[in-house]
């Protein structure tokens, strides 16, 4: 029967120091000083007329090698997306009272101030406008932007109507349109919010934003802070 040499082992990564490791019960898996008792209890009793080649248990040791490394991966990737959606959540903390550009289009009107907003248009425009509704669908005010930009375009609404008349406290709805070379687009309207919480979201959901009159919102729809 052919030996294994020492040193292969030692190259393959299989030589653990035995005083660091945990036991086999507190750690519910085989490691690999257990793959190597199990490869020496084989060795012991394979069949005399059927032996195994070196070769054949330097593949299982490689193989194991390569799991192994594998999940030392995996885990080390979990705590790298630990840390990074910690920092994003030290980070979102910082937006508590802070405005945030979020993509909505219905805002609350106080009884004072107004609503600041920005029109995310593909391409340039030469005419854009927003126009203001109430919950009954009636055009309250629009508000021209004129000529604009690819990208954002802000606008300001000082609360009143059309007569210059201060507009009830309530909902009000805000519908952007465009005039560019493809004609009339409805590009998307984006509104200033205040953040008053922040959480960790569950699975996918990442960093949540409780923002003020819109309820949660992913930290990854903010689009501009300030």
């Amino acid at each position: 029967m052919s030996t294994i040499d020492p040193s292969v082992l030692q190259r393959l990564g299989l030589t653990g120091s035995t005083g660091t490791q945990e036991t086999k019960s507190s750690r519910g898996e085989l490691g690999q000083e257990d793959f190597l008792e199990m490869m020496i209890t084989q060795m012991k009793n394979q069949d005399p007329f059927k032996p195994m080649e070196s070769g054949d248990f330097l593949s299982q040791m490689a193989q194991f090698s390569t799991v192994n490394g594998i999940t030392e991966m995996q885990q080390s990737f979990k705590e790298i997306a630990g840390s990074m959606q910690s920092n994003q959540t030290l980070q979102a903390a910082n937006l508590v009272d802070r405005e945030v550009l979020v993509p909505v289009d219905l805002a609350t009107l106080g009884a004072e101030g107004g609503v600041e907003g920005a029109v995310d248009l593909e391409r340039s425009a030469s005419e854009v406008t927003v126009g203001v509704y109430d919950t009954s669908g009636s055009l309250v005010k629009r508000i021209p932007l004129g000529s604009q930009p690819e990208g954002l375009s802000t606008f300001h609404w000082d609360g009143t109507t059309h007569s210059g008349e201060r507009a009830p406290a309530g909902i009000y709805e805000f519908r952007a349109q465009a005039q560019g070379e493809d004609g009339n687009v409805q590009p998307q309207t984006l509104l200033n919010a205040r953040v008053n919480s922040v959480r960790t979201g569950q699975g996918d959901d990442g960093v949540m934003l409780q923002v003020n009159g819109f309820g949660e919102i992913g930290l990854s729809e903010v689009r501009r802070i300030g």
